[in-house]
């Protein structure tokens, strides 16, 4: 218990040095009292100094763990004896999907069945109250849903399945394994879908960090097809809120949906990080470049590129109280002037250091 009563978990997160999972981890260690076992295998996408500002913490613990690994995951859950899982490891990049799917079938799907299996086993040990107080969360994607194309339709709770790319499909296969194995098991779980996020720490191959870095650099701004696509873009660290209500209050079995209320088309948010950037760094342009937007370059568009996603997230903010804080614009200005403000984080990235300096260690 914390001084005021308020019960504290032992919080088992995988994926915690990726972009959504790093934010998760700074949110429980910086504003919760409750500590976070961080179980990451640190593929490419994978940043321990995105944590470089909680890792002393003594309430936080790293184990380099694959979660097709059965074995070693037994051993991290029989060492720290988690109160919950929050399921967030995933390889998450659509065009990597399509060029190389396995890797997407081996983590999403065989990694989410593994560690349902290691979670089922050790709760099916557990004292009877510390059994009903269990939570396995799973972290999942709106794109399970395929794509809307009115203009006033939202991915609601109910909204029937249709991946459309091999990396949705694998995280609609996690979904299914998650129920089942509450329905078939009695596992505690939980599920959330949200919509495109971006901020601080965000791997430079997505589409935010991409444009920033890449006009920063005095490089093409590449946009698929016409950049008509519409994406409702959530803030990390709103997400990251909004999950630690789940996992804190969310009821058992069911489904939350995590919006951040900002559909925007994809030429409009690299026609707006632009404008920031005209704005903020208009003494770091490249020369010859006049406008960063000049930049702007319109390339093929992907296979199976879904047209428009958005979030009905009505219940989360029905049932738990969770509203977004940021709006695209305030969340996007401190994003882009995070990058601006953070060279060292992101030159490490692209240069790989990050990944030599870390092999050397291990």
């Amino acid at each position: 218990m914390d001084v005021e009563g308020n019960k504290t978990m032992r919080v088992l997160l995988t994926g915690g040095a990726g972009f959504i999972g790093s934010a998760v981890v700074r949110e429980l260690i910086r504003h919760t009292p409750h500590s976070v076992i961080n179980v990451d295998v640190l593929t490419y996408a994978g940043n321990l100094e995105s944590l470089a500002g909680v890792a002393a913490d003594p309430r936080y613990a790293f184990a380099q763990v694959d979660i097709t690994d059965r074995a070693a995951l037994d051993r991290v859950f029989a060492q720290h004896q988690p109160d919950a899982v929050m399921h967030l490891a995933a390889e998450s990049h659509v065009d990597r999907s399509i060029d190389g799917p396995g890797t997407f079938i081996q983590t999403n799907i065989v990694g989410t069945y593994t560690l349902l299996e290691a979670a089922r086993a050790y709760w099916s040990g557990l004292p009877d109250a510390q059994k009903a107080d269990f939570r396995f969360h799973h972290i999942s994607t709106d794109e399970v849903y395929g794509d809307l194309h009115g203009t006033d339709d939202l991915f609601t709770e109910e909204t029937p399945y249709a991946p459309s790319s091999p990396y949705s499909a694998s995280k609609a296969s996690s979904d299914h394994l998650v129920r089942a194995w509450q329905r078939t098991y009695g596992l505690p779980t939980l599920i959330t879908n949200c919509s495109n996020n971006y901020g601080p720490c965000h791997f430079p191959e997505k589409l935010v960090p991409h444009i920033i870095l890449n006009a920063l650099h005095g490089k093409p701004l590449p946009v698929y097809g016409n950049g008509s696509q519409i994406r409702d873009w959530l803030y990390v660290e709103d997400h990251a809120r909004a999950l630690v209500e789940v996992v804190s209050r969310g009821l058992v079995g069911e489904t939350y949906n995590i919006g951040g209320h900002n559909e925007q088309r994809n030429l409009h948010v690299v026609e707006t990080i632009c404008s920031l950037l005209e704005e903020l760094a208009a003494g770091r342009k490249p020369a010859g470049v006049a406008r960063y937007r000049d930049l702007i370059t319109f390339v093929k568009d992907r296979p199976g590129h879904d047209a428009r996603y958005a979030i009905d997230a009505g219940k989360i903010e029905r049932e738990l109280g969770w509203r977004p804080q940021e709006t695209f614009e305030s969340g996007l200005r401190k994003t882009v002037q995070w990058y601006l403000d953070n060279p060292d984080w992101w030159s490490r990235v692209l240069s790989g250091a990050y990944r030599l300096e870390r092999l050397g260690e291990h």
